[in-house]
């Protein structure tokens, strides 16, 4: 049993990723935060597919989940801190 809402539905803008959810939230976050998706041709975005705990894109080999978004969790390490 997940304690975290399902996904059921995704859409895009130029900059961000909107996951609409089962409960009536919506996460948005960043293209930027995964790079897979940032570099990807609109149906490419568009061949998702959803699972109870997220979505998958086969043709990229990404896998986002719910939990991850709503917990921040990227697929990026962070630039590091610039020398002072």
């Amino acid at each position: 049993m997940s304690f975290f809402p399902e996904p059921i539905h995704v859409s895009f803008d130029e900059d961000t990723m909107s996951v609409a959810l089962d409960d009536g939230r919506t996460i948005i976050v960043p293209l930027a935060w995964y790079p897979r998706l940032l570099g990807a041709r609109p149906d490419q975005l568009e061949a998702y597919e959803l699972s109870p705990s997220g979505v998958h894109w086969d043709q990229l080999d990404e896998d986002i989940s719910v939990q991850g978004m709503m917990a921040a969790r990227v697929t990026f390490a962070p630039p590091a801190q610039a020398a002072e």
